[in-house]
């Protein structure tokens, strides 16, 4: 180890250009400057630590949300050289910190992979701070150099001694630049969950000092995994009834590539493929996803047949049908991956695909020939997958039969808009006919869509395709939106080359009822039409709870807290009108509050981590409804918030 130390010094880090034009156009860096770029900073910090651990130099990552909501990410690797750097004339650190595209993980002879990988990671971060300090241990010193919008404003300095190595980076994000400077907790917790299950044997560790208990204690998670992805994938199906016991893992080295795959079934009817490379979550997949798909249906194909598994399935097997209810986490290591465009979420490395496809095959040649009895159970899945689609596919073709696309096909409820740009369209969605009603009076008929939902719709996260497709609500929603299912790449994927409205609003009593049907929609997007979600067209609208109201003085309010205010404010003779429901209020107290773009509070619903939802909406619409139940009164939040 000592050895190794010593090679990892300012001649490993090489400089490709300077650090210009971040502050100025920080989103062609870091993606934007909300809170998902904010949250970015941390990751670009953190992924500088696991480069450490997986060079197998640090054990120990710890992220800490300050007070002031600075972030602190310490680890217990080797620490960023502090020697002097001839070409540039100034410290190794000063390098990394202050110039773009410096680092050492450009030097094949540092790191053989890592996940920050165009190294604008550290200095980007310093760039858009305005507060950074570096604490490095190394040499038994302590260095200690403090930075404000990427310029140092110290020396590097030697504080005292130290028994141990590593590097402590505390960062305050710009508020001049950022649209938000509040961390969210559980969407940095989601993130180290993932890195310990992708880095087995890593400790890493989130401490939120904002959120301290009565007796001092601050919020604290650690996040370790023993075995990697198969852990992994145990976490993502937790709340799904397993078909086979097993997790399928193989952890190889094919030409060269590091190979992780871990994969199970259960009795779901849904695919749930989760791709990285060097920790990045290849949400478009690549050429990693296309050879794990190939080697999972060659193999699992040919064992059917040489075991004459097929003879009773009377309809032709597709490889999507031996994916229905799989849940896998794909992940590979690579020295130099190429991505397609900017966003790092499609690896285009041919050599890959061919990697993880040998690797999955052998493995899975090999857990089928070990096990025939659940190899007899996938089979059967797959053909009762085929099966299905066969009926869905016929239900579908009604539902396209009855598109608006052949002329009268909308929904009789629908209330349309008259504008045709769907740029400049919303549809809401609205809980029953009474509150329809109501809506449809206070709509804005120019740009404003009603479609009245009759009760709960189908619950998609149990039900087969056709009988989606053979729900009335849900083929009134498809005909609504001028969406059908089905493209050459995908026969389930929402095609939305017709979508008539770019805003599509949940609206629902905000009561745990009202929460539940709004669930179920979004169980409904999430599960057969993402692409609205990913394309930022699904929002949920925020009606108020209470109107108080004081002679001349009246006020509505979202939360009991608002209600005390309000009493506070103008003395205890309020009357305060409690709104049981959507169709309790009038057409204009509803556009007033809730439709109207010039007043109303809309929430985006976005996906910031796949599996982590995967996993929430397994838990909410499966089997058991008390958790789901629980979690929804925990949650449901009808709070003032802006879109």
């Amino acid at each position: 180890m000592a050895e190794k130390e010593e090679e990892y010094s300012a001649s490993n880090i090489q400089v490709l250009e300077g650090l210009e034009a971040v502050r100025k156009r920080p989103a062609m860096y870091i993606g934007d400057i909300s809170a998902k770029g904010l949250h970015h900073l941390v990751y670009e910090v953190v992924d500088n630590s696991i480069d450490e651990a997986l060079a197998g130099f640090a054990t120990d990552i710890k992220v800490f949300i300050n007070p002031d909501n600075s972030i602190t990410v310490i680890d217990n690797g080797r620490g960023i050289p502090v020697d002097f750097h001839e070409k540039e004339q100034k410290s190794a650190l000063e390098v990394v910190l202050t110039v773009l595209h410096a680092g050492g993980k450009f030097d094949k002879g540092s790191y053989k992979v890592s996940g920050g990988l165009h190294g604008v990671g550290v200095s980007c971060v310093n760039a858009l701070s305005t507060y950074l300090r570096a604490e490095i241990h190394r040499n038994g010193k302590s260095y200690v150099q403090e930075y404000s919008c990427g310029k140092p404003t110290t020396e590097l300095t030697i504080v005292g001694e130290s028994s141990h190595t590593g590097t402590s980076i505390t960062f305050k994000p710009d508020a001049s630049i950022f649209t938000t400077t509040v961390y969210e907790y559980n969407t940095l917790a989601n993130r180290l969950r993932d890195l310990a299950f992708l880095n087995a044997g890593i400790r890493l560790t989130l401490t939120d000092l904002r959120d301290v208990d009565a007796e001092g204690n601050p919020r604290t998670e650690v996040f370790y995994s023993e075995t990697g992805l198969s852990e992994f994938v145990e976490y993502i199906d937790g709340n799904k009834e397993s078909l086979i016991n097993d997790v399928i893992h193989l952890n190889t080295e094919r030409q060269g590539i590091p190979v992780e795959v871990a994969l199970t079934y259960n009795n779901t009817y849904n695919e749930n493929v989760y791709s990285f490379v060097n920790n990045i979550n290849t949400i478009e997949g690549g050429t990693h996803l296309t050879g794990f798909r190939r080697g999972l249906t060659t193999t699992l194909k040919k064992y059917a047949e040489d075991n004459n598994l097929l003879k009773n399935a009377k309809v032709e097997i597709a490889s999507d049908d031996f994916r229905e209810g799989l849940t896998a986490v794909v992940s590979v290591k690579v020295m130099e991956p190429q991505f397609e465009g900017q966003t790092k979420t499609k690896l285009g490395n041919s050599e890959v695909s061919g990697a993880v496809s040998a690797a999955v095959s052998e493995a899975l040649r090999n857990y089928l020939e070990e096990h025939p009895r659940e190899a007899k159970t996938i089979v059967e899945k797959v053909i009762l997958a085929a099966q299905a689609r066969h009926a869905a596919y016929k239900a579908r073709q009604n539902v396209q039969r009855k598109s608006p696309l052949s002329g009268g096909g909308l929904p009789g409820k629908l209330a349309d808009c008259s504008a045709r740009t769907a740029e400049d369209c919303e549809l809401f969605i609205v809980e029953g006919d009474s509150a329809g009603g109501t809506a449809k009076q206070g709509r804005d008929r120019r740009f404003q869509a009603i479609l009245p939902l009759r009760g709960k719709i189908l619950n998609v996260e149990k039900a087969m395709e056709h009988k989606i497709f053979d729900n009335e609500e849900i083929t009134n929603l498809f005909r609504a939106m001028r969406v059908t299912i089905g493209t050459e790449e995908d026969p389930k994927e929402a095609n939305l080359a017709k979508l008539a409205y770019h805003k599509i609003i949940i609206m629902t009593d905000a009561d745990v009822d009202g929460a539940h049907i709004a669930t179920l929609l979004m169980t409904f997007f999430f599960r057969r039409m993402r692409p609205i979600i990913e394309n930022g067209y699904l929002y949920l609208a925020t009606p108020p709870l209470y109107k108080c109201k004081r002679g001349k003085e009246e006020e509505y309010c979202w939360t009991d807290q608002q209600v005390q205010q309000f009493i506070d404010k103008y003395g205890e003779r309020t009357t305060v009108q409690r709104y049981k429901g959507l169709g309790e209020m009038s057409a204009q107290e509803l556009r007033d509050t809730t439709m109207s773009p010039e007043h109303r509070m809309l929430k985006q619903v976005t996906i910031n981590d796949a599996a982590e939802a995967d996993r929430i909406f397994s838990m909410l619409m499966g089997e058991d409804v008390a958790p789901r139940r629980d979690f929804i009164e925990a949650n449901a939040n009808y709070a003032n918030i802006d879109a």
